[in-house]
């Protein structure tokens, strides 16, 4: 079935398709819709740098998604089943099964709804309208936008050291930006409600892949020009909790929601 939606938002041309196909079950222990986990968001904003699972083992549990990678050093992106880190440098790379993660969310994907946007959109009327159609707003949603992006900024946090636990809201004159203009590649992200603050990350988060792998980063602002948004509503999730002791000895008593927020928008 295919409809057409006139929107007021940027005077958008959005076309809408529903797939119903049956989705297989993916391999592993991982069920169908599922949102895997490695870590706690909170722990990851308040200074839980050190890797500890490595990828080969999250690609076991999902082909989509993003992270952290260990002790930082950029950003990652989980895309087709395999994982780019986006160092602060700009440098981006597929990187190798043994190394680790501190914090990342993965599932397998496979679209439930497909839309099309012809026309110019920023990031606000983006995120408003897929506020419209991401109509449960304690759904998870897994988003893949793909296509033509007039202007990407995006960023990247420094590496650390071993054990350093200096809150990521503390390492904000810290990050690299980078800027692109007309850039063909991949959003890869989700949308989450608020019940999953501080154990991971409410509201949009996406981050970029170029189309030609070599560029990324967490995503501060975005133009698109012509872009195609996929839908992957999921129904469950679970948290791979580290066992090491810096974890244990972490205090989760502190909200860090604003911090979250602050980080998530690259200012306070």
């Amino acid at each position: 079935m295919r409809v057409t939606i006139s929107l007021a938002i940027s005077t958008l041309i959005v076309v809408m398709i529903f797939t119903t196909s049956f989705v297989p079950h993916p391999p592993g222990d991982t069920p169908p819709n599922h949102l895997f986990t490695v870590g706690v968001g909170a722990g990851l904003i308040g200074g839980l740098y050190d890797g500890y699972y490595p990828y080969g083992k999250l690609k076991q549990h999902g082909n989509f998604g993003l992270g952290a990678p260990d002790k930082l050093d950029g950003e990652l992106v989980v895309f087709q089943g395999k994982v780019y880190q986006t160092q602060n440098t700009g440098k981006t790379f597929e990187v190798e099964d043994k190394q680790l993660t501190s914090f990342a969310m993965v599932n397998f994907f496979k679209a439930d709804k497909k839309f099309t946007i012809n026309s110019t959109i920023g990031k606000e009327a983006l995120f408003h309208f897929l506020d419209s159609v991401l109509t449960n707003v304690n759904g998870l949603y897994a988003i893949h936008i793909s296509g033509q992006f007039s202007y990407l900024k995006t960023r990247a946090f420094p590496p650390v050291k071993e054990h350093d636990h200096t809150p990521l809201t503390s390492m904000l004159n810290l990050q690299h930006f980078f800027e692109f203009n007309n850039a063909q590649g991949d959003l890869i992200g989700y949308r989450l409600p608020s019940f999953m603050d501080n154990t991971n990350i409410s509201g949009y988060h996406f981050h970029f892949l170029s189309a030609q792998k070599n560029a990324g980063g967490h995503i501060i602002d975005v133009k698109a020009d012509k872009i195609t948004i996929e839908i992957d509503q999921l129904d469950s999730y679970s948290v791979q909790v580290p066992a090491t002791n810096d974890f244990e000895k972490f205090d989760f008593k502190k909200n860090r929601a604003e911090d979250i927020k602050s980080v998530e928008r690259g200012q306070r």
